[in-house]
């Protein structure tokens, strides 16, 4: 259970994995629309005119999206009453294992005895494994839920923010493996974004 100290990671490692590059189309001969091409020249802040190729940076963009955070504070939660239990149910195991092993050095029980408790500690042994395996699970599947409500905000978000804008092409990039080696501040949306998302966000009470 450790590893939910690692869950921002995580979650933005698979969220700049490619999955947040989306197209909007300009003119029919492929030209995006608004400006023939060398024909853009922006001054800083000055906004991409319609047409552009625009790009954001999405490990920022999450690592300040409110949303996640909220998520990855309930998915933390949950995750601590999971070890919690476990913590309680193995502590439980130990108590009966000590026990045993007390009565057999003392010999308190007999041969047989013995023998029924052993299969009985083994048998407990084995559903608190699968017990675990089943925790695993579940905290593998909530974390894939936080990504999958994170993207599909990202997504319609820029679809609706799109409309207005028109841009030809969004394109998604990140601090560690950017494809984009320069770029104009005035092309760089990832602010805009990351405000205009929180703005629209409602905590949940």
């Amino acid at each position: 259970m450790k590893k939910i100290e690692l869950i921002a990671g995580i979650i933005l490692t698979l969220a700049v994995a490619g999955l947040y590059v989306l197209y909007f189309w300009g003119d029919a001969d492929g030209r995006p629309a608004g400006n023939a091409p060398g024909e853009m020249v922006l001054a800083t802040g000055e906004a991409a005119p319609e047409g552009s190729i625009v790009y954001l940076q999405i490990d920022s963009l999450i690592s300040g999206y409110d949303m996640f955070h909220d998520l990855k504070n309930e998915l933390e939660t949950k995750a601590k009453g999971m070890e919690d239990d476990f913590s309680k149910r193995s502590k439980t195991f130990e108590r009966s294992v000590n026990d045993y092993r007390e009565k057999v050095t003392k010999g308190l029980i007999t041969r047989s005895q013995a023998e029924q408790q052993e299969q009985q500690l083994a048998q407990k042994q084995q559903e608190l494994a699968t017990y675990s395996e089943k925790l695993r699970g579940e905290l593998a599947e909530e974390e894939a839920v936080m990504l999958r409500r994170i993207h599909d905000a990202i997504v319609t978000y820029l679809q609706e923010y799109n409309k207005e804008r028109n841009y030809s092409l969004i394109i998604s990039t990140n601090a560690s493996t950017s494809v984009i080696l320069q770029g104009h501040p005035g092309l760089n949306i990832t602010q805009e974004i990351k405000d205009g998302m929180n703005a629209s966000y409602v905590r949940p009470k």
